[in-house]
């Protein structure tokens, strides 16, 4: 294939042409960089280079202390602390760490080991006392009383749990629950008796039993309801209540005229 002549003269003035205006705004481009600046590189224009901040139209260098870093924010002072230290009076101090504690993963404080706790600026062995043992807790005392012990003191003391009863965690002040057919009585559970056609309630408050359907409570026996005429047992069966439409007047259902 044969090319013009002509026409290849003149597609290389073309690429000559083009390579000096390349040349030409690289150059007038760096020219207008000031120092310790480069290219944005995205978008146009120039930014400065870490550690330095734009001031007019040149990068001045951030001042920062000993053992700190720039950042590279426009914002703020431009530095940060490196791992290790913490920023007091705009300089960067080493975090001392006490014995029996460690360097955070922030890096700008301190904890205690498991075992310790923070007492002003050192890490005290926390005491645990027989049957107690640690809770984990930055605050109190640190430990807690096994199950079946409570705390008293700075010791953990056994919880008695009397005849007829079996241990509660849930129960706040003793820590203990009367067996069923067991009412609490100063310390101890006692037998909860049940009149004759009655039986176990399980509620906390009353006598601890309830009077079977057609009985109701007359002192500690369980009596057999009287149904007067024209009535019948209430929701509950222990007590009754007239039938429809009679009212009841006393001890009888009577019929009441408008």
């Amino acid at each position: 294939m044969t090319i013009n002549t002509g026409y290849a003269n003149e597609i290389a003035k073309l690429m000559l042409f083009l390579a000096l205006i390349f040349l030409t705004s690289g150059t007038a481009s760096a020219q207008n960089i000031p120092p310790n600046a480069h290219e944005k590189r995205f978008g146009s224009g120039w930014e400065c280079d870490l550690g330095y901040r734009k001031s007019g139209n040149s990068c001045k260098a951030i001042k920062m202390p000993a053992n700190s870093y720039p950042t590279g924010r426009a914002y703020g002072s431009g530095w940060a602390c490196k791992h290790g230290f913490k920023e007091e009076a705009a300089n960067c101090r080493a975090v001392q760490v006490p014995q029996n504690a460690y360097l955070t993963a922030s890096g700008d404080s301190w904890k205690c080991l498991r075992g310790y706790q923070k007492v002003s600026e050192a890490c005290k062995a926390i005491g645990v006392p027989a049957n107690g043992h640690l809770n984990g807790d930055t605050y109190g005392d640190g430990w807690a009383c096994d199950t079946r012990f409570q705390k008293e003191g700075d010791t953990c003391a056994e919880i008695i749990v009397p005849k007829n009863a079996y241990f509660d965690a849930s129960v706040y002040d003793r820590r203990w629950n009367c067996n069923r057919g067991f009412r609490e009585a100063n310390d101890t559970c006692a037998a909860i008796v049940v009149p004759e056609s009655g039986y176990l309630a399980n509620s906390s408050y009353g006598p601890g039993w309830k009077c079977d359907r057609g009985f109701s409570v007359v002192e500690q026996t369980c009596a057999f309801i009287e149904l007067p005429e024209n009535s019948h047992l209430d929701h509950n069966g222990n007590d009754w209540e007239c039938d429809r439409p009679y009212r009841k007047r006393e001890d009888r259902c009577e019929l009441v005229s408008r």
